[in-house]
C-alpha cells in the first residue's frame, strides 16, 4: 500500500432539491509507472490508481478508469444533481489491492 495517500473532497455541505452542484476531489499519490529503479538497481514496483468512484446513496455519480498517463495526485471535478439528502461516496483503486475511500453528507435545505 502506497503511503502518505490522503483524499480530500469539497462539495457544498446543504443545497437545494435538484440542485446541481460542483463537486471536486484529490488524491496524494505518488503513481509509480513501474518503470523507474530505485538506487540498487531494482524495478519500482507499479502503483497507480486505476479506478475513480463517486455514488450517491448507493447510485453510481461517476465511474472512471484511469490509466498509467494520469498525473501525481489526480484531481477529479464533476457536477452531480442532489435529488435529496443523502451521502456521497468516493473510492479511489489502487494497482496493489487497496481502495481509499472518503464519504461527505449533503443536507437538502
Amino acid at each position: 500500500m502506497a503511503t502518505g495517500v490522503k483524499s480530500r473532497v469539497k462539495l457544498p455541505k446543504t443545497v437545494r432539491a435538484g440542485e446541481v452542484i460542483t463537486i471536486k476531489t484529490l488524491i496524494t499519490h505518488r503513481m509509480e509507472s513501474g518503470q523507474r529503479f530505485d538506487e540498487a538497481g531494482q524495478t519500482i514496483p507499479r502503483s497507480i490508481i486505476h479506478r475513480f468512484t463517486c455514488d450517491f446513496d448507493g447510485e453510481t455519480v461517476v465511474d472512471a478508469t484511469l490509466h498509467p498517463g494520469i498525473a501525481t495526485n489526480p484531481f477529479f471535478e464533476f457536477k452531480a444533481r442532489v435529488p435529496r439528502s443523502g451521502v456521497f461516496s468516493f473510492a479511489w483503486y489502487d494497482d496493489d489491492g487497496a481502495i481509499y475511500t472518503a464519504q461527505k453528507s449533503i443536507a437538502v435545505t
